[in-house]
């Protein structure tokens, strides 16, 4: 998921960092576990590698220090805003083999839901991502696509031409995506502020999921250092 993810999928984003989401049991753990000790990897912020985290949905920030993947950092995490869980990310993960290896990605469609956060990098890469696998894919449509292309497309001109060329999937998807109202009129002059509302929307959501767990780091930041000047 993440960066890397964006890479695989034709977008190419610049990271030195690996997102990882996994199922938080104790042995897929102590796998995990065992993986990082072999890379020579320490925490580098709170909260610490522990389960009770993970499940919380917080992220563990992890540095390597083996000379082969050194300073590289990874993130885990276990829960994702929802309506993303592992359990459903893994029925609809992509595997793509890259040599000799197979690589087990997040779904583009999924991939694109997590990037509906509050950061700005986030929103021009979401919109590449879509904007590629449309331009990539349009001459060879299906219902699947089209859905996909239909709800997340972020680019005004594209968006018109896809709810052109598929008018009757466009009609089944006003409802869950209203200013697809103003795509099939071609009304660029509205379509524009109704997608940086849809944005702004997105934005505040993302914002009121972390609030809380934003509140518990700052939690575990000062007693970290209630600790150390003990």
């Amino acid at each position: 998921m993440g960066g890397q993810a964006c890479v695989l999928y034709g977008a190419a984003e610049f990271s030195r960092n690996l997102d990882l989401v996994l199922p938080c049991d104790p042995e897929n753990l102590a796998r995990l576990a065992a993986a990082l000790q072999a890379l020579g990897a320490r925490t580098i912020a709170v909260p610490p590698f522990d389960r009770q985290w993970l499940d919380q949905g917080l992220a563990i920030h992890i540095r390597c220090d083996d000379p082969q993947a050194l300073n590289r950092r990874i993130d885990v995490m276990s829960r994702l805003r929802p309506p993303l869980d592992f359990e459903g990310l893994w029925r609809r993960h992509t595997s793509l083999a890259l040599g000799a290896e197979q690589l087990e990605l997040q779904s583009l469609p999924d991939l694109v839901l997590a990037k509906k956060t509050q950061r700005d990098k986030d929103w021009p890469m979401l919109s590449r991502l879509v904007a590629a696998n449309y331009l990539r894919h349009r001459e060879e449509p299906t219902p699947e696509r089209v859905a996909f292309w239909l709800r997340e497309l972020r680019d005004p001109a594209l968006l018109i031409e896809a709810a052109a060329a598929h008018p009757q999937q466009t009609a089944q998807l006003r409802g869950e995506r209203p200013l697809l109202t103003l795509a099939e009129g071609a009304n660029v002059a509205e379509l524009v502020p109704a997608l940086a509302a849809e944005e702004s929307a997105e934005r505040t959501r993302d914002r009121e999921y972390w609030l809380p767990l934003r509140k518990k780091l700052e939690q575990l930041r000062q007693a970290a250092r209630k600790g150390s000047s003990d």
